[in-house]
């Protein structure tokens, strides 16, 4: 019987939580854009409020999606390309192993 990995499931659950919302998957793909860009670029650039692209960037920051680094009074964004990796292959591990599970279950019903 194929297992699941409960802890990795949750953990790209909430990764995907966190980029599910049209905002934040519009901001991401801005710093993917750019490479490395700061908050004033980001709310000028999209035309947001100061505050929700900073309620926004919290998020992403809480889950490991962007990293941030400070130089003066401003802060730079880039995406961890790591943490989305991460999601991307939890996604593909588990699409494996229920697709591996649908095929044992047609053959038990089969009687092989």
């Amino acid at each position: 019987m194929t297992t699941f990995n409960e802890a990795r499931l949750q953990q790209a659950s909430e990764l995907l939580r966190a980029i599910a919302h049209p905002l934040r998957m519009q901001i991401l793909a801005f710093i993917d854009e750019k490479k490395v860009i700061n908050v004033n670029k980001i709310y000028n650039t999209l035309k947001l409020e100061q505050s929700i692209t900073s309620q926004h960037l919290r998020i992403l920051r809480s889950v490991g999606l962007v990293d941030t680094r400070r130089d003066g009074k401003f802060i730079y964004y880039s995406v961890n390309y790591n943490r989305v990796e991460l999601v991307n292959n939890a996604i593909i591990d588990f699409t494996n192993k229920v697709a591996i599970s649908t095929e044992e279950l047609e053959k038990s019903m089969k009687g092989e």
